[in-house]
């Protein structure tokens, strides 16, 4: 592939890194850690590389162009691996396409032609999303984003597509408002009443091009929200209490839950948690549940998170080493030497399928996080295994890896990324 610099793109001394070469250097090292073919690698690498336009050759020795939401080093790039038993991870990279336009608006329309670019490509129409455009993208739009767009890589060259939108496009105190009605055009008009209270709405995402059953996806941020409230989110997902209540202590690190029980007082005072509500085939009641933990605000360094990624797949009856090798594929430093390489960990409900587990993985182009001394080493452990759904077969075999369990946890409730 050859880099041209965009205009107003500074060109690069020799030997000095773009942000398109870190890219594209990740996402072939990732590629081949999940057995995509090189060949796949590369189409998807130059549709990413593309689709950030002259922004892919900016050097690294800049600042960001833009402060991105999307990661917390301002990196427009995020990858994922969405683990199920017995199937390799899936790969998915996401990507904010108008990150080098500070007003919202040119960022916006930046996101739709590459997202109209796609449709071009692999053969989609873009419908659902140009009928909610006056919702998402008015002409003094607000908020930190205003379109994501996600590729899940598969096989063939032809990716799932997912769009992310803003729901806050038009101010904050108009997101649920925004939310009913693009809800509504889409043929789920009762699927607003479904939702949970909600502190606010960060994202409306639609599934476009290559899915089975594509997703209309809303997702709720809860600001210290305990395991007894996650367990109460995810009623109508077909989760079980056992399964949202050990996921939630363990990618959080609290105590074991067969020692909290009900009434569990400990709560996420840091970044808040988010949950997500799939609706399918124009049924108004959700056909999925998905809960987010921000691992990163909630451990000391990205070695604890990975020891309590690797905990909660293998109980899942998943292989954690895909996810080892893939953040060896990112970086080369110490996962002791930093935080929030693993940003998000993920229990995801889709009917009719079997839960999975998604860790998100940042790019760092821009910075690594320090440590937070606030979480002293080992005292986390995992919560005791039971049977649930999550164990798929697997019999209970006592406790995940040993670890000093701590008897109380404190957390700072100094804010971050919302």
């Amino acid at each position: 592939m050859t880099f041209r610099p965009g205009p107003g793109i500074p060109a690069t001394s020799p030997g000095e890194t773009t942000l398109g070469h870190h890219v594209l250097s990740q996402l072939r090292r990732l590629g081949a850690t999940v057995g995509l073919s090189e060949a796949d690698t590369e189409l998807y690498g130059r549709v990413v590389v593309d689709s950030l336009a002259g922004a892919a050759h900016r050097p690294l020795s800049l600042p960001p162009a833009s402060p991105a939401f999307l990661s917390d080093d301002h990196t427009p790039v995020e990858f994922s691996l969405a683990s199920t038993p017995d199937a390799a991870p899936a790969l998915r990279v996401l990507v904010e396409p108008g990150w080098a336009h500070g007003d919202m608006a040119d960022n916006g329309r930046a996101g739709l032609a590459v997202i109209r670019a796609m449709g071009a490509r692999w053969g989609f129409d873009t419908d659902q999303l140009d009928a909610l455009a006056d919702l998402f993208f008015p002409t003094a739009a607000q908020g930190p984003l205003a379109l994501w767009y996600a590729l899940d890589l598969r096989a063939g060259g032809v990716p799932g597509v997912k769009v992310y939108l803003n729901p806050s496009a038009s101010g904050p105190e108009n997101a649920a408002r925004t939310v009913h009605e693009a809800l509504r055009r889409l043929g789920y008009g009762q699927a607003f009443e479904r939702l949970p209270s909600a502190a606010g709405y960060p994202f409306l995402a639609l599934d476009l091009g290559a899915w089975a059953s594509p997703r209309v996806k809303v997702y709720v941020r809860h600001p210290r929200i305990s395991a007894d409230d996650a367990c109460a989110l995810s009623r109508t997902s077909g989760a079980t209490e056992a399964d949202v209540r050990y996921f939630f202590h363990a990618a959080a690190g609290s105590l074991a839950p067969s020692e909290r029980g009900g009434n569990d007082p400990l709560r996420l005072v840091r970044r808040p948690a988010l949950t997500c509500h799939s609706f399918t085939g124009g049924d108004s009641d959700p056909s999925g549940f998905t809960l987010h933990i921000p691992v990163r605000d909630y451990v000391r360094d990205d070695d604890e998170a990975l020891a309590r990624a690797t905990a909660l797949l293998t109980r899942a009856g998943m292989d954690p080493t895909v996810l080892n090798r893939s953040l060896g594929a990112l970086t080369q430093r110490s996962l002791a030497d930093g935080v929030g390489l693993i940003a998000y960990l993920a229990l995801v409900y889709e009917r009719n399928r079997p839960p999975r587990l998604t860790a998100y993985l940042s790019s760092e182009a821009y910075r690594v996080r320090k440590p937070q001394d606030q979480y002293p080493r080992g005292t986390w452990m995992p919560a005791q295994r039971t049977q649930s759904v999550l164990d798929l077969g697997h019999q209970a075999a006592g406790h995940v890896s040993p670890h000093t369990a701590q008897k109380e946890v404190t957390w700072s409730p100094t804010a971050s990324r919302s």
